[in-house]
């Protein structure tokens, strides 16, 4: 294959003294102490993707979703690593030598596995780190509450780890159902997740929400879980992930997606959880500097049904944000506006995700980051 592969400079011996920093976020304290879930603005050691393909339900769109793909491949492999995993390698090979940069195939590296679909989030590694080496929990993932096939996607965790293609501790938690879209980290012990997903069918029964959040604070070495019982989106296939309505910005800042149309059918749920948005506080008891995000522009599939477009899907890089958006310039801009005042420090990067949301879907769903040091030296 014609990609170069890129070796990370860090091993596990460094990855004590990588860790030691001040957040840029938010209050100057380390987040390296005790085993904790990194927020997503702790520094990267690079990105994965699970790239599209023939068999999957992008097959009628996919020269359209591999376009989209090229792109967030592009954005991602000029700033940090990228780990493509993809039944076909030499096909995605030959796409991108075609269309990046050397600069940028350089960062990049293919692993072959089989896949039904392309959701990095959801069926990714969750990685804890403030051990002697990360630890990578591996949950089960059913298609969201059994709508889809998902035994493949479900394997990836695993063939990663058998490939060795991450540093850190397997940690096999194949007993409990969880999305890597449907939690949130500040990186100092508060969880933000939604009740309507993890409470949803077929994911955890007969597990009752005390029996999620004494299971989920142990295995992800948190203190707090803040539950948002309203806001959804009409078409999300997810049961209202929390990426797609609020998300951590810093230890202190939500931003979150808000509804001023009251005759749009998201508003009376979206104004509940703005309104319980307002009632959440801080660990020092200090409430929460909330960013509105507007409303995404309307957008419909071919029967007319709504998709779930989202400013609030975005990805945090080290030095960017990633934001999708949706063919609406004045609904894209001002999504860019309000974003840059949660990351003031950060440039935001624009990719149009319409194709994406024709999944039910958008740019966070398809992505899930690896903190500093994870990536291993040994990749190829």
């Amino acid at each position: 294959m014609g990609l170069t592969y890129h070796r990370t400079t860090a091993s596990i011996d460094d990855l004590t003294m990588e860790l030691r920093f001040e957040n840029p976020q938010g209050p100057e304290q380390s987040e390296m102490r005790n085993i904790h879930l990194p927020a997503e603005w702790f520094p990267q050691s690079g990105v994965q993707l699970t790239w599209p393909h023939q068999d999957t339900d992008w097959a009628s769109i996919l020269s359209e979703c591999e376009e989209c793909y090229v792109h967030m491949a592009l954005e991602i492999s000029l700033r940090e690593r990228l780990i493509i995993v993809t039944p076909n390698p030499d096909h995605v090979s030959t796409l991108l030598e075609e269309r990046l940069p050397k600069r940028a195939l350089e960062n990049i590296t293919l692993h072959q596995m089989p896949t039904n679909d392309t959701w990095a989030r959801d069926h990714g590694f969750i990685t804890l780190l403030g051990g002697e080496a990360p630890t990578l929990l591996d949950f089960k993932f059913n298609g969201w509450g059994e709508k889809f096939e998902a035994a493949l996607d479900n394997e990836i965790c695993r063939n990663m780890n058998d490939q060795h293609i991450l540093n850190g501790v397997y940690e096999d938690h194949l007993d409990l159902v969880l999305e890597g879209g449907s939690i949130e980290s500040d990186g100092h012990g508060t969880i933000l997740t939604t009740s309507q997903c993890l409470l949803a069918p077929h994911r955890n029964q007969p597990l009752t929400q005390a029996d999620l959040e004494e299971r989920l604070l142990s295995i992800v070495h948190a203190q707090r879980i803040l539950w948002l019982d309203h806001g959804y989106l009409a078409g999300d296939d997810t049961d209202s992930h929390i990426d797609t309505l609020a998300r951590f910005c810093s230890p202190d800042t939500i931003a979150y997606v808000q509804c001023l149309d009251t005759e749009d059918e998201h508003y009376d749920e979206l104004h509940l959880m703005e309104e319980q948005l307002k009632t959440f506080r801080t660990t020092d008891n200090r409430p929460y500097r909330l960013v509105p995000l507007p409303m995404a522009p309307k957008r419909y599939d071919e029967d007319g049904m709504r998709l779930p477009s989202t400013y609030a899907n975005f990805l945090i890089m080290n030095e960017t944000v990633l934001m999708p958006t949706y063919g609406d310039k004045e609904l894209d801009e001002q999504a860019i506006r309000q974003l840059q005042k949660a990351f003031a420090k950060h440039d935001i990067v624009p990719i149009d995700c319409q194709v994406l949301i024709q999944q039910h879907g958008s740019l966070h769903c398809c992505t899930m980051q690896f903190p500093v040091g994870v990536i291993a030296q040994s990749a190829k």
